[in-house]
């Protein structure tokens, strides 16, 4: 694809992820190791910061997928990696989503507003598969919910009886956590323990970054006292998932009321970029996961803005733009075609993708 760097790595192909026993699991080191930071408490509009770090590129694609489409939540990459009950559906709900690796939606919201980040959690356990229950994929988890659910209580009602599925290959498996929000500013974060669902539900749980975990996470931001902030004041400054969490939080609560939507999405990427991972930082046991892209949500405006860290343009789509005919095909941007800048709306054309 146009523009790719070769120094961020290039994306393995599918049958590289299958194991040699023909084993159904898939996505090697599928963790996002990012921050989401929501500002719902301005008088102008709901918007959603998300960064993507990782070690080399996720391939990402910007898909607008129509409603009416079929899915398929145990088959990834046409292999059937939840073999009994898988969960199928036809999705009620167009979304804008960005891929990861072309396997699954990672980052995005839908028609209704209903936006989703997934994020990685080294804790994360989904407990042993009870057949009983309709599967998914935990590649396909996030997309589901955009599919179906209008709003994070909605979401949040589909999980009632789902099992997730863990899917990895050598070793990695897809520890992720979701984050998600609505128009309303309602903001839900799923986190499983066990085989569990802990659920965070509120319009106070603006941020996530990773590991430890949700509830360890406020604890240790408890702990601080940004009450009196000013230019002196000492903040964690490192890009370990504690430091951006708390970084993120003492930033978000001074944003300015914004005058406009350009104002208001500037704040937003101004927080994430002062939590983004710079070139050659390092992880600690992760080693370096540099910051591919940055992206925002607008849920009132139904935009969609798109950062990458190699390119000095920021991309954006407007939903209500789109032309997507029930069970039409996907819309499709390549963010790493370098004549990309500004609105690329008119420049999203149908494709193929494999979820």
């Amino acid at each position: 694809m146009p523009g790719r760097p070769t120094w961020l790595g290039a994306a393995p192909s599918p049958q590289r992820f299958l194991k040699s026993s023909g084993d159904p699991v898939v996505w090697p080191r599928l963790v996002a190791v990012c921050t989401r930071v929501l500002w719902n408490s301005n008088d102008l509009a709901v918007l959603t910061g998300r960064s993507m770090d990782w070690p080399e590129s996720t391939e990402p694609l910007i898909v607008a997928f129509p409603a009416g489409r079929r899915r398929d939540g145990g088959a990834l990459a046409g292999v059937d990696v939840v073999p009994r009950s898988p969960l199928r559906w036809t999705s009620r709900y167009a979304t804008l989503v960005t891929s990861v690796y072309g396997l699954g939606g990672i980052d995005g919201f839908n028609e209704k507003g209903l936006a989703g980040h997934g994020l990685y959690l080294q804790s994360t356990d989904f407990g042993v598969r009870n057949p009983a229950e309709p599967g998914v994929h935990a590649g396909m988890w996030l997309q589901y919910l955009l599919d179906q659910a209008a709003t994070v209580s909605e979401a949040l009602a589909l999980m009632d009886g789902l099992d997730v599925v863990m899917v990895g290959a050598h070793g990695h498996d897809a520890t992720i956590h979701l984050a998600l929000e609505d128009a309303s500013g309602d903001s839900a974060i799923i986190e499983f323990d066990h085989g569990t669902p802990v659920v965070h539900h509120g319009r106070q749980y603006t941020l996530m970054t990773n590991d430890p975990t949700y509830d360890e996470q406020l604890a240790l931001l408890a702990e601080q006292d940004f009450s009196q902030p000013s230019r002196d004041m000492p903040l964690p400054g490192n890009v370990n998932a504690v430091d951006r969490f708390q970084r993120a939080a003492y930033y978000s609560a001074l944003l300015p009321e914004p005058r406009d939507e350009r104002q208001a999405v500037a704040g937003v990427l101004a927080i994430m970029r002062n939590v983004s991972v710079p070139f050659g930082a390092p992880y600690g046991e992760f080693g370096v996961y540099n910051t591919e892209y940055r992206t925002v949500c607008d849920l009132t405006n139904r935009v969609y803005f798109f950062e990458l860290t190699t390119s000095p343009n920021t991309i954006w789509v407007r939903f209500d733009d789109l032309t997507l005919p029930d069970g039409g095909d996907p819309l499709i941007v390549d963010p790493y075609d370098e004549t990309m800048v500004g609105n690329v709306t008119g420049r999203m054309t149908p494709g193929h993708i494999g979820f």
